[in-house]
This record gives structure tokens, sequence and C-alpha cells, in this order.
């Protein structure tokens, strides 16, 4: 059996899921646009740069989940699947997930966006595995806080490796394995699988691409 991952934002989606769901937020009204649009774009370019802080963001962005109850950041988030995300759904994305699908491989979405906002593009994108960063909850509603290891940077590889074990499987467990990424901030998972890819890369990751040999796509 093969291993294919896929990061999501900038690379499935022509856009970031989790800056669009802030500047949804924004748009209804949830939050406020004169507090919260210079301190997305903030950490949107931070993230850019290799310089974000996670928890500091994750406590920017998980917070506003827990003013709002289940059942309407529910509703907002199908209005944010139809307005925000199927229009970015990068041309490539599903032809390559169906090729590796065909290939029998074991597809896997690896994101630092947490899973509230990530699942349903998952599923739209008939990727039934997802590691995500994961929103702390009680009794089903959101605390504000991120529950264990943020799926960002090397903590993507300790949550990768923490699914595989508790799905019975290790890395020795696949012939090949491929990641696709267009960020520096996933150059620590790049370089543990057998088939790196650079997808619509940034600067950075485009340059250690070159110099390393690996294959650079785009998907858009």
């Amino acid at each position: 059996m093969n291993l294919a991952l896929f990061d999501l934002d900038n690379t499935l989606l022509t856009s970031d899921s989790d800056f669009e769901w802030a500047q949804f937020l924004i748009e209804k009204k949830a939050l406020d646009r004169e507090l919260h649009e210079a301190k997305n774009m903030e950490f949107l370019e931070q993230y850019k740069a290799g310089i974000l802080d996670i928890h500091e963001f994750l406590d920017f962005q998980l917070k506003p989940l827990s003013r709002h109850s289940r059942r309407q950041l529910d509703s907002w988030h199908d209005e944010f699947m139809q307005q925000k995300i199927l229009p970015v759904i990068a041309p490539g994305a599903r032809e390559l997930i169906a090729q590796h699908k065909s290939n029998g491989d074991l597809c896997i979405i690896i994101t630092a966006t947490n899973s509230f906002v990530t699942a349903p593009i998952a599923n739209v994108l008939g990727i039934e595995h997802l590691i995500a960063t994961e929103p702390e909850q009680k009794d089903g509603e959101f605390t504000g806080q991120v529950a264990g290891v943020p799926c960002f940077r090397e903590g993507k590889i300790t949550r990768l490796e923490s699914w595989l074990d508790s799905h019975n499987l290790t890395w020795l467990s696949f012939l090949q394995s491929w990641f696709y990424s267009d960020s520096l901030n996933d150059l620590p998972l790049l370089g543990k699988v057998t088939n790196p890819v650079a997808v619509d890369p940034d600067a950075t990751l485009k340059h250690h691409a070159e110099e390393n040999g690996w294959p650079v796509i785009s998907l858009r």
C-alpha cells in the first residue's frame, strides 16, 4: 500500500480556508471588522513568512467558535462552503486525488486548519481521512481552546505518526509515500516522505524543491 498526503490550503484549494472563515464571520457581523480584519491579514502574512506563532493564532481563530452555538456554527458553515470554498477548489485537485485513489493509495488531508472548518471540505473532495488541528469541545460545544498538538510544522509529523499508530500502521507499512504542499511551513513533513511534491509553491519551498530535485506542479 502507498500513502498520499495532501495539504489543503493553497494546495487543493486556491485560497486559505482559515483566512476565509474569519473573513466570512466578519461579513456575517459575528466578528468586528475593525478589530479582526487587520489581525487576520497579519496572521496570514506571518504564516507565509514562516514566522507564525501557532498558539497565538489559534487563540485568535478558535475563540469565536466558543461564542456561538454549534447549531449556529454549522448553519454558517453550510453558507461558507457555498460562498467561499466551492469556488476555490483548485481545478486539478479532484483529478490528482482520483489518480491516487485509482492506484489504491491511502489518501489523507493533513492540515493546520481546524477540523470544524476542514472536515466538510475533505468530505466534498472525497477524502475520508482528515488529520487537522482539533478544537477542544465540551458537551458538543467548542471551548475556544485547542485539543492536543496543533497540526502545524513538526506537529504534522507528530499527529501523522499518532494517527498511523492508532490505525496499526507505521511509515514502514508503505512502499511509497507522497506529500503535496505549497508551503515552506511543511518542509518538515515533506522531508519525511519518499515523494515530496511542491504544489504552486511559495518562493522558499520552490527554491528548496529545485535544489533537491523535487517535482514542482500546479493544480491551478
